[in-house]
């Protein structure tokens, strides 16, 4: 019984163990190299490569995959809103709308019969609307669900007197952050009104949560405090990491042909 009890025992703790690994680290494998992670607010991983986006649950499953080639390369994927997700194609200039399921949920949205033919940068906006930089004007303009211009703000290099060339556009709890790798992230409320500049210098692109900035660089994730000024970092002593998303309880560590999702421990 004693020998029992103790092959018990051990089975039990090899069982503890196993199960705490696998809450604790998941890894999807990626196939190209070349390809893109998003990370959505439910947890979500979505692998994006020039012709397809393939979505995974916060549990490591795949779901569905997406694709549609005869539109041209996937310039951009916006996952701000996993319930519509926002697709661009700019070679072709033109936006498809996605359901949580990667199921076109609207019909293709071509921006140059809405007179604009140099978008270089979109983004989801609330109430099924959506933003864009306009690279010919230098202009942001905000249209709804049916293409009706809501916002338009004009020649914005003029407007802020600096040389204005962004790289990323993301709007998070009614305010619009425009990035420009030389002088900052810009922000906007939802009218077009300027109203700050971030000053963090040469990025790809960050998160917005609660209001601060989250960015990977040099191998620490950092977090900027817009109310203090102040910046956390955390340091990943890895140098395969390609970047480092937080969402929730997790850090999800981008390589070149993975990614894996850790379990933040106090």
């Amino acid at each position: 019984m004693r020998v029992l009890s103790i092959i018990m025992s051990c089975f039990i703790v090899l069982n503890a163990f196993v199960l705490q690994s696998d809450v604790a680290f998941k890894t999807i494998l990626v196939n190209d190299k070349f390809a893109h992670i998003k990370i959505d607010d439910f947890g979500n991983t979505y692998v994006l490569t020039k012709t397809e986006i393939l979505k995974y649950t916060i549990n490591g499953l795949f779901v569905k995959s997406f694709s549609a080639k005869r539109y041209g390369s996937i310039d951009f994927v916006d996952v701000t809103n996993p319930l519509k997700i926002l697709v661009y194609y700019k070679d072709f200039q033109q936006i498809l709308f996605l359901d949580n399921q990667l199921t076109a949920s609207s019909n293709m949205i071509s921006l140059e019969n809405l007179g604009l033919e140099q978008t270089s940068l979109v983004c989801n906006s609330v109430n099924n609307s959506f933003w864009l930089f306009d690279k010919q004007n230098n202009s942001l303009l905000r249209f709804n669900e049916k293409s009706n211009q809501l916002v338009k703000i004009d020649n914005l290099k003029r407007v802020l007197d600096i040389n204005l060339k962004p790289n990323f556009l993301k709007e998070k709890n009614n305010y619009l952050y425009l990035n420009c790798p030389d002088e900052g992230i810009l922000v906007f409320d939802m009218y077009g009104s300027f109203l700050k500049t971030i000053p963090i210098k040469n990025l790809f692109e960050f998160d917005v949560q609660n209001e601060n900035i989250i960015y990977f660089k040099d191998n620490n994730l950092n977090e900027y405090k817009t109310k203090t000024f102040s910046t956390n970092h955390k340091f990943f002593n890895d140098s395969l990491l390609k970047t480092v998303y937080w969402q929730g309880n997790y850090f999800y560590k981008v390589y070149q042909d993975s990614v894996t999702q850790e379990l933040i421990r106090d």
